[in-house]
């Protein structure tokens, strides 16, 4: 009854320590009149969030597509239509691969900007100060 009661009293734990995902980076794009520019362009794979600005006298749709060299669906995500010295904001959590932020309108065609996800970027478990 003792051991019965300490092994109880214990309880089971099925807790597994899984590492954090790593910390969301900041992008940053601009539109203009001639090609959508997103900075940095190259960086490991991981959370993002993509803050985008309307620096053209028309409004748009933005896009985010992309080809992960991963089995899994390919992330798409749309925003808009951005007024004219606006900003929207995209987040999302991308694969290894190529993307492409390109805009949608009714005008003309601005070249839409690649973006270049390497391997995964380490876990933020060890980093202090996070939510």
């Amino acid at each position: 009854m003792l051991t019965a009661g300490l092994i109880a009293g214990c309880g089971g734990s099925d807790f597994k320590n899984k590492p954090r995902p790593p910390v969301a980076i900041q992008l940053t794009g601009v539109i203009t009149d001639k090609n959508v520019t997103v900075s940095p362009a190259r960086f490991g794979a991981g959370p993002v969030t993509l803050t985008i600005s309307n620096q053209t006298q028309q409004s748009h749709s933005v896009t985010l597509e992309g080809a992960p060299l991963q089995k899994k669906a390919t992330p798409t995500q749309t925003v808009g239509p951005v007024n004219p010295l606006d900003t929207a904001n995209i987040q999302q959590n991308l694969a290894q691969g190529k993307y492409v932020v390109k805009v949608s309108s009714s005008g003309d065609s601005i070249k839409p900007a690649t973006i270049v996800v390497g391997p995964p970027r380490k876990t933020s478990s060890d980093t202090l100060l996070l939510p």
